[in-house]
């Protein structure tokens, strides 16, 4: 996650932010959505440069694997024709992939990732023998070494984090119980990685001010990413006992005493540096959780805690917000889905016109920046978290905001 994190001014945003998202508005972004995607399309996986159906990475964060979640948002937003099809295709690809390589328990960077794009692809295809072959597939994947047992350790193995651990599984859990129903994947195999995930946060607290911490490569990170904001988001969608819960509460408040003074969130505990405004480090993905966390409390008063939060959260995104890549995890694509949560929660215009800046900057402006050598079109530019295909999926939650959904991390 690592990169250039400057920053250009918010008057570039000016002449967008007071557009209203009207019918016409939206179907722009659809429009920008469906030659994004061909061309995405075209260039990981038809063949465009004689390479066609050939996976070398299958995960979803910068692989093929992030082809077929598009395909598949895509489908769900009837927008564009086939693309269900070549979405099973690419991934019984990268099924046969992931199989042969290095384990990881989580959604973006796993094979339970791959798997449960495999079964909701199919649940939508109306075919149910590949549907239950991928869970079957999923499943066994969750009873890998360590997933359900605590190591009481800083550093476990497999880690807690959302991006190559625990909390990636589980998130594979929820993507695959919203879309076939809940029980899909039963709480007798969440609950257990849920308790492991408790009980390593305790371990790794132990004479610190936090009731939960972990720790990824020795370092106690904050963020969505690799540490505490991550692994809180996904914690509060499943059933917790009043002390766990507790714990997840407290965890958050302790969590905004170390918001920096330009209300943005440092990248690990101690940290004074002040750079990273995106979802993998700082104020971007801690704005998520939030928001997050202001639906899990809102019958109380910390609810309207995590929801101011999360809105002066948003104000240092709207500020620092629009940076020189064009990505989910570090760039404008992921930054402007806080503004898009934060209308869905509290259904002021003002976020929703905000998100749609973010938007038109993208399609408007940034072609010419990046080939200027102003921008950077992504480590991986046409990957799903850093390159266009988040781009591509950004379009399509602007054509249909009430129903936007950051990828892999909202459910």
């Amino acid at each position: 996650m690592a990169g250039d994190f400057r920053h250009f001014s918010t008057s570039l945003l000016n002449r967008y932010a007071s557009a209203a998202l009207d019918v016409l508005a939206r179907r722009a972004f659809t429009k920008h959505a469906c030659a994004l995607i061909d061309r995405i399309v075209s260039e990981t996986w038809t063949g465009a440069h004689g390479d066609a159906g050939r996976v070398r990475d299958p995960y979803v964060y910068t692989g093929s694997g992030g082809t077929a979640f598009l395909l598949l948002k895509s489908t769900l937003a009837a927008t564009h024709p086939n693309d269900l099809e070549t979405c099973m295709e690419i991934v019984e690809e990268c099924a046969k992939v992931a199989g042969m390589i290095r384990e990881h328990p989580s959604f973006l960077l796993g094979q339970p990732g791959v798997y449960a794009l495999g079964a909701v692809a199919a649940f939508h295809a109306g075919k149910r023998d590949a549907q239950n072959v991928y869970l079957r597939m999923l499943l066994q994947a969750g009873h890998m070494p360590n997933l359900a047992t605590p190591s009481l350790l800083c550093n476990s193995d497999p880690p807690d984090e959302l991006l190559y651990g625990r909390a990636g599984f589980l998130w594979s859990a929820l993507f695959l119980n919203t879309h076939l129903g809940q029980g899909t994947i039963p709480e007798s195999v969440t609950q257990p990685i849920v308790s492991s995930i408790l009980a390593d946060g305790r371990a790794c607290a132990r004479g610190s001010e936090w009731p939960l911490m972990y720790k990824w490569h020795g370092k106690r990170y904050l963020g969505a990413a690799h540490g505490v904001a991550g692994i809180m988001h996904v914690l509060l969608h499943f059933p917790l006992s009043d002390t766990d819960l507790s714990d997840v509460r407290k965890t958050l408040h302790q969590l905004l005493r170390t918001r920096l003074p330009s209300g943005n969130y440092p990248t690990v505990v101690g940290e004074t540096s002040d750079v990273r405004v995106q979802w993998c480090h700082g104020a971007a993905g801690v704005a998520l959780t939030l928001c997050t966390a202001a639906r899990r409390f809102r019958n109380d008063e910390d609810g309207k805690v995590f929801l101011q939060a999360a809105l002066e959260a948003g104000e240092v995104v709207w500020q620092r917000g629009l940076l020189r890549k064009v990505g989910l995890c570090h760039g404008v694509a992921g930054n402007a889905y806080v503004f898009l949560a934060l209308y869905k929660l509290t259904g002021e215009s003002k976020h929703l016109q905000r998100a749609c800046a973010f938007g038109r900057f993208l399609y408007e402006d940034a072609d010419a920046l990046i080939a200027a050598g102003d921008m950077h079109g992504g480590d991986r530019p046409w990957s799903l978290f850093e390159g266009l295909a988040g781009t591509a999926c950004l379009y399509l939650d602007l054509a249909d905001p009430e129903n936007a959904k950051f990828p892999g991390y909202e459910v």
